[in-house]
């Protein structure tokens, strides 16, 4: 083989291994959410995977030449075919019951370090045939194995960050990462001459193990998207139940919607209990003429009842991923007539726009940390899946907070009934506010539930209802989560 061959080759293989492990990132957050936990155990599946391929291959280079490039074009076949099948893995075992921490662990090794050892199986046979590609020449040989080793990480990246996952979704970046490995294998060849009684029997085995492998790979296809609809940082999925239209990101749902009975009312009415407290809290709260900052859009559910129902409020929502404004815009009938009628894009800059609810499209700490705009109230409703990001569960958000809004600070969170989460976030406002209130809703079949806390400067008038099975609870004093120290995911 060539020497650029080989370096290609590498190159190759390296982007597809990163890509495929920011895709096995991505593809967890529906079924097990997005977390530190989670990252950390899809890094270290995929790293082991290419350790054990790596060695696997640096055995197997070492004896017969024709028998390692065999080996080394069935390990793209494999690679090719694993790599399509993760994501229908991946579902299969958490249908068949595979949960919290341990269920997630299992899962994680079965549906992504097999296709990891193949895909790094072939680098060091490509490395070895690089370096005898040049003799007299192994130490410059050597640094350009490496290097292209390392730039075909960064290039995985970049594609899986950029390009694939936002615009293709996650099972097709699958699919494409298969179809790369598969190119490789006609480039993967002894240019050695072969008796023609033995290239006959290698060539049908090949073609069989390319062929199997690529009818995986269109199977996969028509399998389907994981959800409706995808970027690189949400899952989202629609659900009409008779007169409502439910929002879900990665299978947890975020907002609710009900028609309301009278056309002409701009209000939309609330389904989801949460928000329904929320609401009640802010209504009693707030004056005529709040300016609201929202960090996390959701169904943009609350900044529009807010804006009906004060004629003189004004809305600043901070939602991150564009494609959850256009999925509402689309789908929530009355929110997204809100945000035709009176949305604006609102930069750091923007005091007030043309209407009365600017949208920003962007991570709510970034716009915590710059805006020089104040603000009445604010409403921390930001998810990651199932769980708040972490840079924004710490004392150091709050604190920002503090500085910035004059008024109440009402957060919304799921976690186990005075769990970790609940607790570290409720010693933040404890320690920043003098008056907190916390209430919980119904615990689900996973043991969590939506837990509600509101703080601020001034005692907060009790509310005359609370939603059905909502009760006020009692939240142990612990540790505040900081930037150094915090939230690392659900267990």
């Amino acid at each position: 083989m060539r020497f650029w061959t080989t370096i290609t080759l590498i190159l190759v293989s390296s982007a597809v291994g990163l890509t495929y492990e920011i895709a096995a990132g991505r593809v967890m957050a529906p079924f097990f959410g997005t977390s530190l936990l989670t990252w950390t155990a899809v890094i270290a599946a995929v790293l082991a995977g290419f350790s054990l391929g790596n060695a696997l291959g640096g055995l197997a280079a070492e004896g017969d030449r024709r028998t390692a490039i065999s080996k080394a074009r069935k390990a793209l076949a494999g690679t090719a075919a694993l790599m399509a099948i993760s994501p229908a893995v991946l579902a299969i075992l958490h249908g068949s019951g595979a949960q919290g921490t341990g269920g997630m662990l299992f899962t994680v090794v079965v549906a992504f370090f097999p296709a990891s050892t193949l895909i790094s199986f072939p680098s060091p046979l490509l490395a070895k045939l690089a370096i005898e590609a040049r003799p007299g020449r192994e130490g410059s040989s050597l640094g350009f194995v490496l290097a292209a080793g390392s730039v075909g990480a960064i290039v995985g990246a970049i594609l899986a960050g950029f390009v694939t996952l936002p615009l293709i979704g996650s099972a097709a970046t699958f699919a494409a990462s298969g179809a790369a490995a598969l190119l490789c294998i006609p480039f993967v060849r002894d240019t050695a001459p072969i008796a023609e009684d033995e290239t006959v029997p290698k060539t049908v085995h090949s073609v069989a193990a390319v062929g199997a492998a690529a009818l995986l790979l269109a199977a996969s296809l028509l399998i389907g998207p994981v959800c409706r609809y995808e970027s690189g940082m949400s899952c989202l999925d629609v659900v009409s139940r008779g007169t409502s239209v439910h929002l879900y990101a990665d299978r947890t749902e975020q907002a609710a919607e009900r028609q309301p009975l009278d056309p002409g009312d701009d209000a939309p009415r609330l389904v989801l209990p949460y928000s329904e407290w929320v609401w009640d809290r802010m209504d009693r709260d707030l004056g005529p003429a709040p300016s609201v900052l929202f960090i996390g859009g959701g169904g943009y559910t609350l900044p529009t009842k807010l804006l009906a129902a004060r004629p003189q409020a004004r809305a600043t929502v901070v939602e991150i991923d564009p494609l959850v404004t256009q999925v509402v815009r689309r789908h929530m009938p009355k929110a997204g007539e809100m945000i035709e009628r009176t949305g604006y894009a609102a930069g750091h800059d923007a005091v007030s726009g043309d209407g009365r609810l600017g949208i920003v499209h962007e991570d709510g700490r970034v716009y915590i940390n710059q805006t020089p705009r104040r603000f009445d109230a604010v409403v921390m409703d930001a998810f990651s899946s199932s769980s708040v990001p972490a840079h924004l569960a710490t004392l150091e958000t709050y604190e920002r907070l503090r500085d910035i809004v004059d008024g109440p600070v009402y957060v919304n969170l799921i976690d186990a009934p005075d769990g970790r989460l609940a607790r570290g976030l409720h010693a933040i406002l404890a320690r920043l506010y003098p008056h907190v209130e916390a209430v919980q809703g119904p615990v689900s079949g996973r043991g969590r539930a939506n837990i509600l806390l509101a703080a601020a400067p001034q005692a907060l008038a009790p509310l005359n209802t609370l939603p059905e099975d909502y009760a006020p609870t009692r939240i142990t004093a612990a540790r505040a989560f900081t930037d150094d120290r915090g939230w690392v995911g659900h267990r």
